[in-house]
Protein backbone atom coordinates (compact mmCIF):
# COMPACT_ATOMS: atom_id res chain seq x y z
CA UNK A 1 0.00 0.00 0.00
CA UNK A 2 1.25 3.24 -1.02
CA UNK A 3 0.29 6.19 0.98
CA UNK A 4 -0.26 9.97 -0.50
CA UNK A 5 -1.06 13.16 1.28
CA UNK A 6 -3.89 15.22 0.41
CA UNK A 7 -2.56 18.91 -0.64
CA UNK A 8 -5.92 20.33 0.65
CA UNK A 9 -6.18 18.46 4.43
CA UNK A 10 -3.20 16.71 4.62
CA UNK A 11 -4.35 13.52 5.14
CA UNK A 12 -2.73 10.44 4.16
CA UNK A 13 -4.43 7.73 1.94
CA UNK A 14 -4.12 4.82 -0.55
CA UNK A 15 -3.36 6.68 -3.74
CA UNK A 16 -5.46 4.35 -5.48
CA UNK A 17 -8.01 6.16 -3.69
CA UNK A 18 -7.03 10.16 -3.95
CA UNK A 19 -7.07 12.52 -7.62
CA UNK A 20 -3.87 12.75 -8.62
CA UNK A 21 -2.69 16.26 -10.90
CA UNK A 22 0.47 16.02 -12.69
CA UNK A 23 2.54 18.33 -14.48
CA UNK A 24 4.48 16.82 -17.55
CA UNK A 25 8.21 17.28 -17.48
CA UNK A 26 8.58 17.90 -21.56
CA UNK A 27 5.86 19.94 -22.10
CA UNK A 28 4.41 21.64 -18.87
CA UNK A 29 0.98 21.02 -19.16
CA UNK A 30 -1.06 20.03 -16.42
CA UNK A 31 -3.48 17.25 -16.32
CA UNK A 32 -5.79 14.92 -14.25
CA UNK A 33 -3.68 11.73 -14.12
CA UNK A 34 -5.95 9.51 -13.89
CA UNK A 35 -4.42 6.01 -14.72
CA UNK A 36 -1.80 7.09 -13.23
CA UNK A 37 0.64 5.94 -16.40
CA UNK A 38 2.37 9.16 -16.90
CA UNK A 39 5.04 10.73 -14.95
CA UNK A 40 5.88 14.45 -13.61
CA UNK A 41 5.26 15.87 -10.67
CA UNK A 42 2.02 15.17 -9.17
CA UNK A 43 -0.08 16.25 -6.35
CA UNK A 44 -2.85 14.19 -4.81
CA UNK A 45 -6.45 15.19 -3.35
CA UNK A 46 -9.33 13.32 -1.45
CA UNK A 47 -12.09 12.39 -3.41
CA UNK A 48 -14.03 15.24 -1.70
CA UNK A 49 -15.51 18.70 -3.22
CA UNK A 50 -14.16 20.60 0.03
CA UNK A 51 -10.29 19.61 -0.76
CA UNK A 52 -11.29 20.57 -4.25
CA UNK A 53 -12.09 24.08 -3.13
CA UNK A 54 -9.41 24.77 -0.61
CA UNK A 55 -6.57 23.43 -2.50
CA UNK A 56 -7.51 26.08 -5.72
CA UNK A 57 -8.79 28.44 -2.86
CA UNK A 58 -5.37 28.52 -1.36
CA UNK A 59 -3.36 27.97 -4.76
CA UNK A 60 -1.88 24.95 -3.41
CA UNK A 61 -2.02 22.86 -6.09
CA UNK A 62 -0.09 26.13 -8.25
CA UNK A 63 2.32 26.36 -5.43
CA UNK A 64 2.92 22.65 -5.53
CA UNK A 65 3.14 22.14 -8.99
CA UNK A 66 5.33 25.08 -9.42
CA UNK A 67 3.13 26.52 -12.38
CA UNK A 68 -0.48 28.27 -13.36
CA UNK A 69 -3.16 25.88 -13.08
CA UNK A 70 -6.13 26.23 -16.00
CA UNK A 71 -9.88 27.52 -14.36
CA UNK A 72 -10.86 24.35 -16.49
CA UNK A 73 -9.48 22.27 -14.23
CA UNK A 74 -10.97 23.16 -11.09
CA UNK A 75 -14.35 23.23 -12.81
CA UNK A 76 -13.43 19.10 -14.27
CA UNK A 77 -12.91 18.52 -10.92
CA UNK A 78 -16.20 19.69 -9.51
CA UNK A 79 -18.28 17.93 -11.57
CA UNK A 80 -17.10 14.62 -10.76
CA UNK A 81 -18.77 15.30 -7.44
Amino acid sequence: MVDRKCVACGKLQNRDEMIKITKDFSTGEVFLNKNSKQFGRSVYLCYNKTCVEEAFKKNKVQKALKSPIQKELKGILLDEF
